[in-house]
């Protein structure tokens, strides 16, 4: 029986309605066994988000998002690049006119294809937490409606989807291996899973070199931290003031796991050449923990969740080579 409090079940039965709801616009991602070998009785799973529509989950909030919002004002979000792909193609489909604010540092394959749907695309802030900053100030000046990439209940029950698919797909879950950047997609997630599957472990996952939400969720309270550049580009940045994903992601986390860029160049290396699936840094550092203690997981189902696979080319083949 779940224990889980009030705002993780609400956040879960939006999961359901949203599932519903968003259902046409997205892909249920298949279940792929890992090609890595297991000892027997152990299986390692992949949630291949990386095979959704836009490349990335984020497609899941996007649609949860605007499906919902009205269509009579423009709508501006900011994005470290797979979120404004995720919202280019849904507004697209619901018909809103969209404007993404990136990051000066944001990989340039994911502005060309924000751009290819037509969407204005504006250049602010060194990292994704500033571009979030000029969106809102956006939103505020012009009379926008502000998507939040991650610090929404609509999003987060987006993101949550992809834990009702896994409960489907799956008779048994002992852990699940979700990176953290904002927060919304393992709270989404883990909210899904601590409602309907309370026994299932839910494993974040960190990069040494943005770790905001991790530091926060050990403080008890949002804290700011320094941010250096890392192969997980999906996760840098840092958390909103007053983010609802910080006692969300606290609750429905059981463990925080921190990974180093060459644990994170490694797991791109073994998904690449074992599994033979390209993805971005985001992703793999899902699977970093697994590979580092493999024996911790010995007898258990583990799924990883294969984020994305929006990646800057040139940077992964010297990664992967």
């Amino acid at each position: 029986m779940s224990n889980a409090s009030e705002l993780i079940l609400r956040s879960a039965a939006a999961s359901v309605a949203t599932h519903r709801r968003i259902a046409p616009l997205i892909n249920k991602t298949p279940i792929v066994a890992s090609r890595i070998a297991q000892p027997k009785g152990t299986q390692l799973l992949y949630k291949t988000e990386n095979f959704q529509f836009t490349g990335s989950f984020k497609l899941r909030g996007a649609s949860a998002m605007l499906t919902t919002t009205p269509t009579d004002r423009p709508v501006v979000t900011a994005s470290s690049g797979n979120h404004g792909i995720a919202c280019s193609l849904a507004a697209q489909k619901t018909g809103h006119k969209l404007t993404v604010v990136l990051p000066e540092n944001v990989i340039a394959k994911k502005r060309e294809t924000i751009e290819s749907y037509g969407t204005r695309v504006i250049i602010a802030g060194a990292d994704s937490s500033l571009a979030e900053v000029h969106a809102r100030k956006l939103a505020e000046d012009e009379g926008y409606t502000y998507i939040s990439p991650y610090n929404d209940p609509g999003v987060i029950a987006g993101q949550g989807t992809i834990g009702l698919e896994l409960l489907e797909q799956l008779p048994q879950i002992d852990n699940v291996f979700i990176s953290m950047g904002g927060g919304g997609l393992i709270s989404g997630i883990g909210a899904v899973l601590k409602s309907f599957s309370p026994n299932t472990r839910v494993i974040g996952v960190s990069a040494v070199n943005t770790a905001a939400l991790a530091a926060s969720i050990a403080a008890g309270e949002i804290v700011e931290t320094a941010h250096y550049d890392t192969l997980a580009d999906g996760v840098a940045g840092g958390v909103d003031a007053g983010s609802v994903t910080l006692p969300m992601a606290s609750e429905v986390i059981d463990a925080v796991i921190h990974c180093d860029e060459e644990q994170i160049a490694e797991a791109l290396r073994v998904i690449a050449w074992t599994d033979n699936m390209i993805v971005e840094g985001a992703a793999a550092l899902a699977l970093a923990p697994y590979l580092a203690q493999p024996e911790a997981y010995e007898g258990q189902t583990s799924v990883v969740l294969l984020c994305g696979a929006n990646y800057d080319q040139a940077r992964l083949q010297s990664v992967i080579a």
